[in-house]
């Protein structure tokens, strides 16, 4: 009876020192999130419902698809706005190739994008303008000379914040958010109002592991430097052919147009989107209406005005559409321990 005893014993001892060095081992995958945020919780517990094999929300490798847009839920869009729009305004006024070629429309599109930053106030049909003026104003390009042209671009530091260049400005935590992801097998798109190339520039040599091809943004033509107006149904592609950015504006991939290309280009329903604004309420509506699957659709708050350019008026809005749609609120003031790392500070 003894030795039973003994031998339950170190059992018992063994199996607690193998669950403490288990427990002190245990990485946090979203140590950049506050403990008690409930987004973080609500995630959390959904991953661990999904992935478990045996259990009733268990969602298979293949359909573990995710959605992400990427200003204002990856990545910074208020330094002071949208990545593409700054971009825009430096080529066209300040770009000492190109200011002087500018047309006469892209000027004029440029000069509503400084208004915007200045008073908070977007003229009216600025989004489709502003696409229509990418386009034009880098038609010619390669993609890799557009790509160079980004990344030269995104070493300016950033004019709101010390310690920071535009290369730099993905909200940790949420880069945290696609690796845990990733780490559980979900297949991570950014579905972005953002120009393409634009995003694919942003997300190139970053922090950010999401492959090109994983990359949906507004779209303009491409075509082959000798085409001309000539149909791509009657031009054959030669030995001596590139693809340069045909100066077309097509599409601003934003609010239902959002749920649409998910379809054309992923085919089919993700089961979980990231998003922070108005303009991601069909992506997020469409995720989590009649899934198959479990699903949920989180939504960022811009309530920070320490550590970031936040609203309060627009994070309490989006705050009020959670609560209206049954979305998840992110609060980036409460549930992240730090937004840019503690080595960036705002002016």
């Amino acid at each position: 009876m003894k030795k039973a005893l003994s031998l339950t014993l170190v059992l018992v001892l063994t199996a607690s020192l193998f669950a403490g060095c288990t427990s002190a081992n245990t990485v946090d995958p979203l140590s950049l999130w506050t403990d008690d945020a409930a987004a973080k919780t609500a995630l959390t517990e959904y991953i661990d419902a999904v992935t478990f094999s045996n259990g009733e929300d268990f969602i298979p490798v293949e359909d573990r698809i995710a959605v992400f847009d990427l200003d204002g839920t990856l990545y910074c869009e208020t330094d002071p706005n949208y990545f593409d729009y700054t971009l825009l305004l430096y080529r066209v006024t300040e770009d000492p190739d190109y200011k002087d070629k500018a047309s006469a429309f892209e000027r004029e599109v440029a000069e509503k994008i400084k208004t915007l930053n200045e008073t908070g106030k977007a003229a009216e049909g600025l989004e489709v303008d502003h696409g229509k003026a990418v386009a034009s104003a880098f038609a010619g390009m390669t993609v890799e000379e557009f790509n160079d042209y980004i990344q030269e671009f995104k070493k300016q530091a950033m004019p709101s914040y010390t310690g920071m260049t535009r290369a730099e400005s993905f909200y940790l935590p949420m880069v945290e958010v696609v690796e845990y992801l990733q780490e559980n097998g979900f297949t991570v798109y950014i579905v972005s109002g953002t120009d393409r190339f634009i995003v694919r520039g942003i997300v190139y040599d970053s922090m950010l592991n999401v492959p090109p091809n994983f990359i949906i943004g507004s779209d303009e033509t491409l075509v082959a430097p000798d085409q001309g107006d000539t149909d791509g149904l009657d031009y054959v592609y030669d030995d001596d052919d590139t693809i340069v950015l045909g100066g077309d504006f097509i599409i601003k991939n934003l609010k239902m147009n959002k749920v649409t290309v998910i379809m054309q280009e992923i085919g089919k329903q993700p089961v979980l989107s990231f998003g922070n604004s108005s303009g991601d309420a069909s992506m997020a509506e469409y995720v989590t209406t009649d899934n198959q699957y479990r699903s949920l659709a989180f939504m960022l708050c811009c309530d920070d005005t320490e550590r970031e350019n936040g609203n309060l008026e627009k994070a309490k809005k989006m705050e009020d559409m959670c609560a209206e749609f049954d979305w998840v609120p992110v609060s980036m003031k409460n549930d992240w321990k730090t937004i840019y790392g503690d080595d960036v500070v705002k002016k």
